[in-house]
């Protein structure tokens, strides 16, 4: 049985997006014709709404739907988070790593959730600074814990491929919350996240 791929778009809006598409591969002087190119302007509607999708879904809810009573009050930390963006700048995908720590107050949440919140807020048109903070202030509002601490580390390639084309330079954006504006506790989340497991 062929491999068969299940997703859902909306035909109009997909349909939109692929005669822009189509227009602007012709503007820049090709041919849409030839068999290269004939499914490109749809394949690259669909892309872009799959890299756009976290305009569709609640981040609240998500953290929401995962909430747990526990006397847990200790710090907990998920690390090296992929994750995958656009620069609203450029419409170029930026790309690296979030760490995320939180200290519970009375609840915890899923831990597949915070990478979920990644996702969401990354999968939107995005500069990391902003991106930092919308993952701080979701899941400080939401969950209410004692501190919340988040760092990115991220590559543009809008850095890499135009403009000054510096190929090894990686961003550094951070965002700090209750327990974490205290320099102690801070300094213990950046240790941790720096530190390999053997």
């Amino acid at each position: 049985m062929p491999y068969k791929q299940f997703e859902e778009y909306n035909i109009d809006v997909t349909e939109g997006i692929k005669n822009q598409f189509k227009n602007i591969i012709e503007d820049l002087g090709e041919d849409t014709q030839r068999d290269g190119l004939l499914k490109t302007p749809e394949r690259a509607a669909k892309a872009m709404q799959f890299l756009t999708q976290g305009y569709d879904q609640n981040p609240e809810e998500i953290l929401k739907s995962a909430m747990f009573k526990e006397d847990y009050k200790d710090m907990v930390i998920v690390k090296d988070i992929e994750l995958y963006s656009l620069c609203e700048h450029h419409l170029l995908p930026f790309f690296g790593k979030a760490h995320i720590a939180y200290i519970p107050n009375g609840q915890i949440v899923g831990l597949s959730k915070l990478p979920r919140i990644v996702d969401i807020f990354a999968r939107r048109l995005q500069v990391q600074e902003r991106l930092t903070h919308q993952i701080l202030d979701c899941i400080n509002d939401t969950l209410k814990p004692q501190g919340v601490a988040v760092v990115i580390e991220a590559s543009h390639m809008c850095m890499m491929m135009r403009g000054v084309q510096k190929q090894n330079s990686v961003t550094t954006t951070s965002g700090f919350r209750g327990q974490f504006e205290k320099i102690e506790t801070r300094n213990e989340f950046l240790k941790l996240i720096s530190t390999k497991l053997s």
